[in-house]
């Protein structure tokens, strides 16, 4: 498709870390890279403005959310996704099934489709492959994911390798439905937290003509170390010349972990979800705003950030936090989502000079540093 192609530009020199651009109709996104979610064609609580100040290249879209309200057809009548939300860069929309997954209540999973109750109106809803697909070219996004069977983990070795399966089957349906020379599409990598069927999935997956390839199915209560074991024996069955996602992670050290292990791209609700509840991310550690010992602090949130939240100080922020201001939350998803993609940024550079290992190494260390017992560091007294 040559509307689309990944641009590997440098391999770190020590681990699987990888430098590249991803090239879209709607501009270039630079890889490793975060994207912010936009659930409902809005990421949370910030104007698509604000986002873009961030220094974010691409955004998520939620399938099932927008297919059930305002529903994708009204969606298409206001000029797609990009129109709608005004975001002039690439967007990546979800296929739907893991909102069926973890909100939905599942009737049955058949070959044919998902049968889920909407969450908004408790009617029944079909989504199979198909449906899917139509739903995010109606959306107009720059990447579609394909429908995947999501299951829970720990679950029975048969139960997972049935879910991998049906992936692969309804991966191959969404690939020969799709009708947008617009759009890529990416399969989903299941399997659960057993290699062998991860790498059967791949090597089934990648014989197949898809633009970029995910590993889904992770960061679902799973120790960090198994996710780390599962992504590099995934990605070792992937092309080097298409993109990587590993879809919904995570906290700032899963980021750097999974960079190391080969992969391009990211996701998470985390940055927006903890900015509303006052914690935000800074090199030092997670800094809880609420805390009494910010009552009179005059410093920012973190020294030397860019972003709006920390033209203020700590105490004034603590103090909207405290008197319910919508402005609080605000400003520390803005600072989150400025940290997010400074760190995505210093891993680009860090790759680029070959030293992406002891980058590594220092944002861990300065992050453990607020565990250790009696440092005055930025999250102290958390």
């Amino acid at each position: 498709m040559s509307q689309f192609h990944f641009d590997l530009q440098h391999r770190d020199a020590a681990t699987g870390a990888r430098r590249g651009v991803f090239v879209t109709p709607h501009g270039p996104v630079q890889t490793p890279g975060f994207m912010p979610v936009g659930t409902q064609g809005t990421v949370k609580g910030v104007t698509i403005d604000q986002v873009a100040a961030t220094g974010a290249h691409m955004i998520l879209g939620n399938t099932y959310h927008l297919a059930l309200r305002p529903g994708h057809e009204t969606v298409r009548r206001l000029g797609g996704l990009h129109a709608m939300c005004g975001w002039e860069g690439p967007i990546l929309t979800d296929s739907g099934g893991f909102q069926v997954f973890s909100l939905g209540e599942i009737n049955k999973v058949t070959e044919h489709a998902a049968t889920f109750r909407s969450h908004i109106d408790g009617r029944i809803v079909e989504l199979t492959p198909e449906h899917s697909i139509e739903i995010q070219e109606a959306l107009g996004s720059d990447v579609a994911m394909v429908l995947d069977h999501v299951i829970a983990l720990p679950a029975d070795p048969g139960a997972v390798t049935d879910a991998m399966e049906r992936s692969i089957r309804w991966a191959k349906r969404c690939l020969e439905y799709a009708n947008s020379d617009r759009q890529a599409k990416f399969a989903i990598v299941q399997g659960g937290l057993d290699e062998t069927l991860r790498a059967q999935c791949a090597r089934e997956l990648t014989s197949m003509d898809f633009d970029g390839y995910a590993v889904g199915g992770l960061s679902v209560g799973e120790e960090p170390s198994e996710m780390y074991r599962v992504t590099a024996a995934t990605t070792e069955h992937l092309p080097a010349d298409h993109p990587r996602y590993l879809m919904g992670v995570g906290r700032p050290i899963d980021l750097l972990e999974n960079v190391a292990r080969g992969i391009d791209l990211f996701d998470c609700v985390m940055p927006t979800r903890n900015g509303r509840n006052s914690i935000a991310f800074t090199d030092a550690g997670p800094v809880k705003l609420r805390n009494a010992v910010h009552r009179e602090d005059r410093r920012p949130v973190e020294q030397g950030c860019p972003c709006i939240a920390c033209r203020h100080s700590r105490g004034y922020i603590r103090h909207l936090f405290n008197a319910g201001e919508m402005l609080g939350p605000i400003l520390l998803s803005i600072h989150n989502l400025t940290y997010y993609q400074r760190l995505m940024a210093e891993t680009r550079s860090a790759i680029e000079a070959d030293r992406f290992e002891e980058f590594r190494r220092e944002k861990i260390a300065g992050w453990d540093s607020a565990k250790t017992p009696g440092k005055a560091t930025g999250s102290e007294a958390q």
